[in-house]
């Protein structure tokens, strides 16, 4: 009905970005063909996308920086390239209390902010938290899954997680976007 086709050497890359696979399928392929397993589900797509159009390993150098300070004071300047570590959660967790996490807005903060102060980050988190609880959140495209959840309950207000997944799971077998969409309930009465 709508099986997706099993990931192959074979496998055609057009029709291989069609379908929705796991990034531990794609790390799995990637193993098994000798490809580099590194990187988000975005690169690993690219990889075994020019892999299966032209035979070729495409390899990827990753290097993170290690922090050259070693002290994070409020009047520190934020680094370039800034990895957000153990090191940097530690300081914002006595900054600004045990709730604090990386949430993506404040990482894209850190990351566009080099040379201003640790402080002026401390009232940025501040200031996005505060209106993160006013916005919808962009969620990043290699998150499908979680798109889709958050569209389908701002659709569905009255179904459970269960409904949500099993819609996701037939979505996913179908070639195309895996953006939610009314006729994806279809899976829900398929079997009834």
């Amino acid at each position: 009905m709508n099986d997706r086709p099993i990931l192959s050497a074979t496998s055609d890359s057009a029709t291989f970005k069609q379908y929705y696979y796991l990034k531990s399928e794609l790390t799995e392929f990637c193993r098994n063909c000798g490809l580099q397993t590194t990187g988000s589900k975005k690169d690993l797509t690219e990889r075994i996308a020019k892999y299966l159009d032209t035979g070729k390993i495409m390899t990827t150098k990753y290097s993170r920086k290690a922090a050259s300070m070693q002290i994070i004071t409020l009047d520190t300047e934020i680094e370039r390239d800034i990895v957000c570590s153990e090191k940097h959660r530690a300081f914002f967790k006595a900054q600004i209390g045990d709730k604090f996490s990386f949430i993506v807005p404040f990482q894209k903060w850190l990351k566009s902010n080099a040379g201003k102060t640790y402080r002026d980050a401390v009232a940025a988190y501040r200031e996005i938290s505060k209106n993160k609880k006013n916005e919808t959140t962009v969620i990043d495209s290699q998150f499908e899954y979680n798109t889709y959840i958050r569209d389908f309950f701002n659709d569905n207000k009255e179904k459970n997680l269960k409904d949500a997944v099993e819609c996701w799971n037939y979505k996913k077998g179908l070639p195309g976007r895996n953006r939610y969409e009314k006729s994806d309930l279809a899976a829900l009465y398929k079997n009834k």
